[in-house]
């Protein structure tokens, strides 16, 4: 799943990983791709994820992971970094959910009854970002869907989901709702259609794999 979300991002985007599943992208990423790789706390530029003997302590993601600094790399505070985000400067946001809504509501930072530091800077990415791709699993832990009609957690932002890669496929919201693109090897159309909890279009003729 998260090496088929890495081929989402072309050539001289400049791209925000927003914390959990996505910032593992990263390290699927072609050694030497022409990206800018925006975090939140106040970098750009940002090379691979390293191991703690060889890191730079000083030098974290927004998912607190050690990071590598490139030929370039730029650092900031949280105003220059949310001002960035604001004025529309990044092309694709990837996010992590608890749910999305079929028109492409999302629902990643809180769930009722359970402690939540506040809703951070998803917000401001789901609704600034050129488009926006989320990455999660299909069910969450109990085997609930996490791809709704509508969703029934606190709302990150209304309508701004284009894509969602799951563990099982790669799903587009459409006019119509979700569309099946491509499937993971192994998974078929109808266990999607069933661990989705809205109306799953299929494509015509044979479904690509990943």
């Amino acid at each position: 799943m998260v090496a088929r979300a890495a081929r989402e991002i072309a050539p001289g985007m400049v791209v925000n990983l927003g914390i959990g599943l996505p910032t593992k992208v990263i390290d699927h990423l072609p050694e030497g791709f022409p990206v800018c790789l925006h975090t939140e706390n106040g970098m750009a530029g940002i090379g691979p994820t390293l191991p703690y003997e060889a890191a730079d302590r000083n030098l974290i993601d927004a998912g607190g992971a050690y990071v590598s600094p490139l030929p370039g790399t730029s650092y900031f505070d949280s105003a220059v970094s949310f001002a960035l985000v604001r004025s529309g400067r990044l092309d694709l946001t990837m996010l992590g959910a608890f749910e999305v809504a079929e028109s492409g509501d999302l629902a990643n930072w809180k769930i009722p009854g359970k402690f939540s530091p506040g809703a951070g800077g998803a917000i401001e990415l789901a609704q600034k970002a050129r488009r926006v791709v989320v990455l999660t699993t299909h069910t969450d832990r109990k085997g609930n869907p996490k791809l709704l009609r509508q969703c029934t957690l606190p709302l990150t932002a209304r309508g701004h989901v284009a894509r969602i890669f799951t563990d099982m496929a790669v799903v587009d919201v459409t006019p119509r709702g979700f569309a099946l693109v491509e499937l993971a090897s192994g998974t078929t159309a109808k266990e999607v259609q069933e661990a989705t909890g809205a109306t799953l279009h299929l494509p015509a003729g044979d479904i690509p794999t990943f």
